[in-house]
């Protein structure tokens, strides 16, 4: 599946039949326990505004000098990092573009919402500033007081180095390592030949609603809130990509898909509202650089989105598209007021797309996935895949007051995916409509350039 490794972004793995390295890339390796070490890198990150696409929040957290975060020419910016659990905090350092702050605090929450300073200046020089610190938080935040420029504030990096007592180490319980782990890749940086488009669909109905999340909760019936499953017929809370793969058919056009998809259920008051007929789970390039996006491997799985998120962070998450949809009405964060009678309410939102290489899952079920910063993938997450966009359309117009997901308010929503496709199939979608600039749909077939031939026969099978 996976080609020598090299420029174009394409992963190695061990040509002498060895074990590759564990320790994650881009990470510093395990340190003894109290000792001090960076913890803010590759960790979520988000932002009050960014100038650009190009300078999103995690531009800051990358572990790479050539990219970076920069805010909207406005004061009171800020940058906050979760390190997924409480950290001890002992040192900050902030390494500064032109466009520095003067004014700002270094703050910690538990919660995301009271923050508490550790670090107060009016007098900041820019350049690399190193904070000694002593505090502790599962967020830690930079909020800035003062600009020093008249554009907005900049950061090459901002790395916070300290201890995560309760968290496990790479390689320790919660990590499952790909085999073989995929080392030597660089990220995909070329310019391949302008194409409008480079997707296909996975078009799949929902089939049951259950208060059971195989990735958060796994084996541990009824513990998460309610979820409606797409695509496999037999997701539960014990459920794995094994079981998945040896399940009957599911309910996606390609019967070579037998992946679990899942999101928090809507509710109309106390009434369940899911989406009715096939589903639009769209397979996309989220690199400049489509040529260089290579399938799924198997057994990957991540979360998308954060159902604690607040509306602000909902907004500013890499994944939102065009926040909820109804009649004319779009960008909105929250589910609408009223819609349109004979209308649907309908939701995009992106996934990241950059693989580490090292894990099918890990403990926060994210950290080994990155979104693209200026179409090309971090360093520390090098392998392109598929970005999927999740584009869900429920029956529900009118009053919309009573209208809420299980996880909370619109903003909350957020998605599963377990992937358990038939490799060949996944492989031949990929090559022919990702990495062939084509917008196919659940076939592999372009409407629009029939000349292309499709991936798959008319029974939605390999030929």
């Amino acid at each position: 599946m996976y080609g020598p490794g090299g420029t174009d972004g394409t992963p190695t793995a061990p040509s002498d039949g060895g074990a590759p390295a564990t320790t994650q890339v881009g990470s510093p390796p395990d340190a003894p326990a109290g000792v001090a070490t960076l913890i803010s890198q590759s960790r979520p990150t988000i932002a009050s505004t960014f100038e650009s696409a190009g300078f999103a929040a995690r531009g800051a957290t990358d572990g790479d000098d050539t990219t970076r975060w920069s805010s909207q020419f406005l004061d009171k910016q800020w940058l906050r990092v979760d390190f997924g659990s409480t950290a001890e905090i002992s040192k900050v350092v902030l390494h500064w573009e032109n466009s520095y702050a003067s004014g700002f605090e270094i703050q910690t929450s538990d919660n995301g919402a009271d923050w508490k300073p550790i670090y107060t200046t009016t007098t900041g020089k820019g350049g690399t500033q190193t904070l000694d610190v002593t505090g502790s938080g599962r967020y830690i935040r930079l909020y800035t007081t003062a600009r020093a420029t008249a554009h907005g504030v900049s950061l090459w990096e901002f790395q916070a180095y300290g201890t995560l007592p309760g968290a496990p180490a790479p390689g320790g319980p919660g990590y499952i390592p790909a085999n073989p782990q995929v080392t030597g890749a660089t990220p995909a940086n070329g310019n391949p030949a302008h194409a409008l488009f480079h997707e296909f669909q996975a078009n799949c109905n929902a089939t049951h609603d259950a208060p059971d999340d195989p990735i958060v909760y796994p084996g541990k019936p009824g513990a998460s809130h309610m979820h409606t499953f797409l695509g496999n017929t037999i997701t539960n809370a014990s459920t794995t990509p094994a079981d998945l793969k040896s399940s009957p058919p599911a309910a996606c056009k390609a019967p070579g898909d037998k992946s679990a998809y899942w999101m928090p259920t809507l509710y109309n008051g106390d009434k369940a509202v899911d989406p009715v007929g096939p589903q639009v789970i769209y397979y996309k390039t989220g690199i400049r650089d489509y040529t260089a996006v290579r399938p799924f491997p198997p057994g990957l799985r991540f979360v998308v989105g954060d159902p604690k998120a607040t509306a602000e962070e909902f907004h500013d998450q890499p994944g939102f598209v065009e926040g909820f949809e109804c009649g004319n009405a779009s960008w909105n964060i929250d589910i609408p007021a009223t819609c349109p009678v004979g209308t649907e309410l309908n939701i995009r939102f992106q996934a990241p797309s950059c693989w580490n290489g090292l894990y099918l899952d890990t403990p926060d079920h994210k950290s080994h996935m990155a979104y693209a910063v200026d179409g090309v993938c971090p360093k520390d997450h090098p392998i392109a895949l598929p970005m999927l966009e999740f584009k869900m359309a429920f029956p529900v117009n009118g009053d919309m007051s009573q209208v809420h997901f299980s996880s909370g308010r619109g903003f909350s929503f957020h998605y599963d995916f377990m992937n358990a496709w038939d490799q060949p199939t996944l492989q031949a979608l990929v090559t022919h409509c990702i990495n062939g600039g084509l917008q196919c749909n659940a076939r592999g077939y372009d409407e629009t350039q029939p000349g292309k031939g499709a991936a798959l026969n008319e029974q939605y099978l390999l030929p």
